[in-house]
């Protein structure tokens, strides 16, 4: 059931980004980007799959070919991106393959998870509160000697009789919304990217991985691939997570090779790292296993 809304992006020529930058800089322009970024790695051309990963480190333009497609494709943000005077005009010198993209189609970015557990943070602050308000609530009512003599009466009278009826923690927790300060910002981030990846869309993804502990960067990993498996989705993912990109069939752009070029996920210089790592640690594993 895999599907391809995004099918390819041409980005601006070399000759073209040439020219326009000789002219720009003959004005009060000093900052090019993203011009001059993409001809010298010479990628030109991206094809796409349903999974398709940018790889490579700090400004390699992963997150750059992220905010061009999104652009282009005019995806909801949720956040704002730190573009440049002249993002647009490279945007719109840039050409897509596409078939008709779906509505709830999305980026998503660490800026928006971030964002979320700020949020949520906020929300476990002012159940904290509440709770200690309630909490003295309760011991107010429980000694208090209220009777009921009109109708008007009857909110105060029943918070008494509760009072006296209950126990503190159960008067509290029945006046007190779900508490999410149980979750940590890893259970909170992998229900950010729950709640938002749905059925039959293209989701662009900025380093989803952060915030995640390798459990919850493989229970992402089975997401992205089931929801592409069986859902209809689509996924175009900056990253440098060997769980992420280690998922099957994915198709890698490693940006940090020159030129550009695609790549098997074990060939990737940072995966390899990590190999020769452990590797040369296997010996410690073993003496632990025994």
């Amino acid at each position: 059931m895999y599907r391809k809304y995004l099918q390819k992006l041409n980005l601006v020529s070399m000759k073209d980004d040439v020219n326009y930058t000789v002219g720009v800089k003959q004005s009060f322009y000093n900052n090019m980007y993203p011009f001059n970024l993409f001809p010298d790695k010479g990628l030109l051309e991206i094809e796409f799959a349903p999974i398709t990963f940018f790889y490579g480190g700090n400004g390699s333009g992963k997150t750059t070919l992220l905010n061009v497609l999104a652009e282009k494709l005019e995806l909801t943000r949720h956040s704002p991106f730190n573009g440049s005077s002249l993002f647009q005009d490279y945007v719109k010198m840039c050409r897509v393959q596409a078939k008709p993209i779906p509505e709830n189609s999305q980026i998503l970015t660490s800026d928006d998870v971030f964002d979320f557990l700020l949020d949520t943070r906020a929300i476990n602050d002012g159940i904290n509160v509440r709770r200690a308000e309630l909490m003295q609530e309760y011991l107010d009512n429980k000694y208090a000697h209220h009777q009921l003599r009109s109708m008007d009466e009857f909110d105060e009278w029943r918070k008494t009789w509760e009072a006296k009826t209950k126990t503190q923690s159960k008067y509290v927790r029945s006046r007190l919304m779900g508490n999410v300060n149980m979750r940590s910002n890893g259970e909170s981030a992998m229900g950010f990217f729950v709640g938002h990846i749905g059925e039959n869309a293209l989701y662009l993804l900025d380093e989803p991985e952060n915030s995640l502990s390798i459990v919850y960067q493989q229970e992402l990993a089975k997401l992205i691939l089931d929801s592409a498996r069986y859902l209809g989705c689509q996924f175009v993912i900056a990253s440098h997570s060997p769980v992420l990109l280690s998922i099957p069939d994915a198709l890698i752009y490693d940006l940090d090779a020159d030129p550009v070029r695609t790549k098997k996920w074990t060939e990737l210089d940072n995966i390899r790292k990590y190999f020769d790592f452990f590797e040369a640690h296997r010996d410690e594993f073993k003496a632990e296993d025994e």
